[in-house]
């Protein structure tokens, strides 16, 4: 038997619920190592007493994890070094418009493909000149660091990834066109950060929600352009509430925490998952 590793890896922006709870024992259970990571890279959004609630909640529900607990915002240098390898394989452009700048561009378009995220960036900046491009920067222009999307898909050629739900699967990351990898004032993206880590890691079973499985498309091709292992898939249904919609932070009362301090157990929340799925 395959000893798997695998790892959970909440963002501390609020407190766990109870499909984060779900996410947890899944991928404890399908991994001989379980690996917990706090992924906040996101500085403004991310709290240190999420953190603690995260570590509190996953202790009383009965979950144990491996230590050190790897903490994204301690590790920047190691998403530097994935950028600066892209940015010297001549993959990534500075790319200077707002948001304000897409949508007029997108509006005088005859033509506005779109992809999982919504619409794909026109490709403004792509066509600057290397002249134009160092005005901008010496003017202080705000920017964004994107991948050129044709020339990566190029360099790295058919690739595949194996989920465990759905099979062998064709990775098709042009589908989202010329993402944003990093930047000017956070110097990293959760795309880079999350494939860089589960490569460090070791992680040969990456468990998640089926919300983040188009997601893998893009991590494939970043394994392809950084060398980096590519571990196996398995995305997992989520959950919902008896509205009909899916577990979130913005749901209180299905907190963790809330739930604790209603005095529930932890079997009665393993059992209230039972009820959902």
């Amino acid at each position: 038997m395959i000893k798997e590793t695998t790892r959970f890896a909440p963002s501390p922006s609020g407190y766990l619920h109870l499909g984060h709870a779900y996410s947890a024992r899944f991928s404890a259970e399908h991994g001989q190592r379980f690996l917990l990571r706090i992924e906040d890279i996101d500085q403004g959004r991310c709290r240190p007493e999420f953190v603690d609630a995260i570590y509190d909640d996953l202790d009383w529900l009965g979950l144990s994890w491996e230590i050190p607990v790897r903490i994204q915002s301690q590790h920047m240098d190691d998403y530097q070094k994935a950028i600066d390898k892209l940015n010297n394989q001549g993959l990534l452009y500075p790319c200077f418009c707002t948001r304000k700048d897409i949508q007029a561009e997108v509006a005088r378009s005859a033509h506005a493909p779109h992809g999982p995220d919504g619409l794909l960036y026109p490709g403004t900046c792509r066509n600057l000149t290397q002249s134009q491009r160092e005005d901008l920067l010496a003017d202080g222009k705000a920017f964004a660091l994107r991948l050129d999307m044709a020339k990566a898909c190029q360099y790295a050629g058919p690739l595949h990834w194996v989920d465990h739900a759905h099979g062998k699967q064709q990775a098709t990351p042009e589908i989202f066109g010329d993402i944003v990898l990093a930047r000017k004032d956070t110097p990293t993206s959760y795309h880079i950060s999350v494939t860089v880590d589960d490569d460090l890691q070791d992680i040969s079973l990456v468990t998640r929600g089926e919300d983040l499985f188009h997601a893998s498309h893009i991590h494939r091709l970043l394994q392809a352009l950084l060398g980096l292992n590519v571990p196996q898939y398995h995305h997992h249904a989520l959950l919902h509430g008896k509205d009909g919609k899916r577990f979130a932070k913005r749901d209180k009362s299905l907190t963790i925490r809330s739930l604790r301090n209603k005095d529930y157990s932890p079997q009665q929340v393993w059992d209230m998952l039972e009820d959902f799925r």
